[in-house]
């Protein structure tokens, strides 16, 4: 652990995985629904919420990589569920609330939108499938989610709907510019 600057606390405040967050935070009897919750932030995202309480429910394109984390989290004594879904497509989109719907008996307190997909290639290269793909996947499917998920949140007293963007999106970098422009914060 880090030495303390004296006497502010800082050491102690942001240690966060010495035991000091569980005091601190709560998210028992809380209900999240995390997108694309099986690689990088997004599962990331997966393990602090059921770490703080919270039951999870995720979705990944990928169902053997759903399985592995799946059985990962368990192990931990997690809270997780997941099943396979390509928020790219409407249909699976509302296949995944109408689960998810089920699952937490009509309830749910945090939406967390973290899918993101990229090509990445020069501005004049992208296609008009591109195009359509990444606005697709990163911007559709986050705000038809939250529609989606709306009676849900509504119906839990507390709701909370989080959207994962990008420095991409307000810093020039060289990722492609369609990213950027489905992960502005402004």
């Amino acid at each position: 652990m880090a030495q303390e600057e004296e006497g502010n606390g800082t050491a102690s405040r942001c240690s966060g995985r010495n035991g000091d967050s569980e005091s601190r935070w709560s998210l028992q009897g809380m209900t999240a629904l995390v997108t694309g919750g099986t690689k990088g932030i997004g599962h990331a995202i997966v393990e602090e919420l059921a770490r703080l309480g919270a039951t999870v429910y995720t979705c990944s394109r990928n169902q053997a990589e759903l399985n592995e984390c799946l059985k990962d989290w368990k192990s931990k004594g997690f809270r997780v569920a997941g099943s396979a879904c390509d928020v790219s497509s409407e249909s699976e989109r509302e296949k995944l609330m109408l689960i998810v719907s089920s699952v937490f008996d009509g309830k749910l307190n945090i939406l967390i939108n973290n899918v993101g997909t990229n090509t990445l290639k020069p501005t004049l290269d992208y296609t008009a499938e591109d195009f359509s793909f990444i606005m697709t996947t990163n911007f559709e499917s986050a705000y038809h989610m939250s529609q989606l998920a709306h009676p849900l949140l509504k119906a839990s007293g507390a709701g909370s709907i989080v959207f994962l963007s990008s420095v991409c999106g307000v810093v020039s970098v060289n990722v492609g510019s369609i990213y950027s422009a489905t992960k502005a914060t402004e």
